[in-house]
C-alpha cells in the first residue's frame, strides 16, 4: 500500500500507521530488550500463520514528524519498524532513515519480498525467508540475499518438518552461516519447539532456535 505525500507550507511524508506501542521484543538478537515498535498498515502478503492480518488495511495516515513525536515518548533504545510489510510504503524508506538519524539501534522486520537495496545501511534488517508451510514461497526475493550485511538476520517460521528441511537446504545453498545470523523459530501453535530443538540438534547446525517471548507472556494480544 503506497503511502502519500501532502504540501502544507512545507513537504511533509505521510505513511499509514496501524500502531505504534512500547513493549519486550519477543524475536532476533535484542529478545527482551525495551523496544518502540512502529507497525505500517497494508501487506501483499497472506500467510498461512500470519498473526498481525489486522495491520492489512486498519491504521491512520500520520506524518513523519508525528511518528517521531509518538516514538520519542518513550525515550527508546531500541527501534523495529514492522508491519505488514513496511517496505510496502515507499515512504518507509524516508522514516526509516529518520529514525537512523536520532536513534542507534533501528532495526526492519520485512518478508524478504520486497527489495533491500535502499533501506539506509544503518538499520539492522530481519528479513523473513518464506517456507513452503507459509504458502508464500514463491514470494522470496533471493537478490536480497546479496545485500545482506554481518548484522543483519535471517529468519525462517518452520511450520513442519519438511519446512525444516526444505529451510537447511535452502541455508547450505545460500551459504547463509557464513552471511550473518540465521534463525529458526517455530509456527505459533503448529510445532513445539521441543521439537525444532531437536531437529536443528541431530543436524549440528549454527542455528539460533528461538520461539516468540511476547507470545509466551501475552499471547495473541494486539499491541504486545
Amino acid at each position: 500500500m503506497s503511502a502519500s505525500v501532502t504540501v502544507n507550507n512545507n513537504t511533509e511524508l505521510n505513511l499509514k500507521i496501524n500502531e505504534i506501542f512500547y513493549s519486550l521484543q519477543g524475536e532476533t538478537s535484542s529478545t527482551g530488550y525495551p523496544t518502540v515498535f512502529i507497525r505500517l498498515t497494508g501487506c501483499p502478503l497472506r500467510c498461512t500463520y500470519c498473526d498481525t492480518s489486522y495491520a492489512f488495511s486498519k491504521g491512520e495516515m500520520l506524518s513523519v514528524t508525528e511518528i517521531l513525536r509518538k516514538v520519542g515518548k518513550y525515550s527508546p533504545s531500541y527501534i523495529t519498524v514492522t508491519g505488514g510489510e513496511p517496505l510496502a510504503q515507499k515512504n518507509c524508506l524516508k522514516l526509516l532513515n529518520m529514525l537512523c538519524d536520532k536513534y542507534q539501534d533501528v532495526s526492519l522486520e520485512t518478508s524478504g519480498a520486497m527489495s533491500i537495496e535502499k533501506v539506509d545501511t544503518r538499520v539492522r534488517k530481519i528479513i523473513d525467508i518464506k517456507t513452503p508451510g507459509s504458502g508464500e514461497a514463491h514470494r522470496n526475493l533471493i537478490s536480497n540475499l546479496k545485500l545482506v550485511k554481518k548484522t543483519d538476520e535471517i529468519k525462517f517460521v518452520i511450520c513442519n518438518h519438511a519446512d525444516f528441511i526444505w529451510a537447511s537446504n535452502f541455508v547450505e545453498e545460500h551459504k547463509l552461516i557464513n552471511t550473518c545470523d540465521v534463525i529458526f523459530s517455530p509456527s505459533h501453535n503448529e510445532l513445539q519447539i521441543k521439537e525444532l530443538a531437536e531437529w536443528v540438534l541431530q543436524a549440528n547446525m549454527k542455528i539460533r532456535v528461538q520461539t516468540q517471548l511476547h507470545k509466551i507472556i501475552w499471547g495473541d494480544e494486539p499491541g504486545k
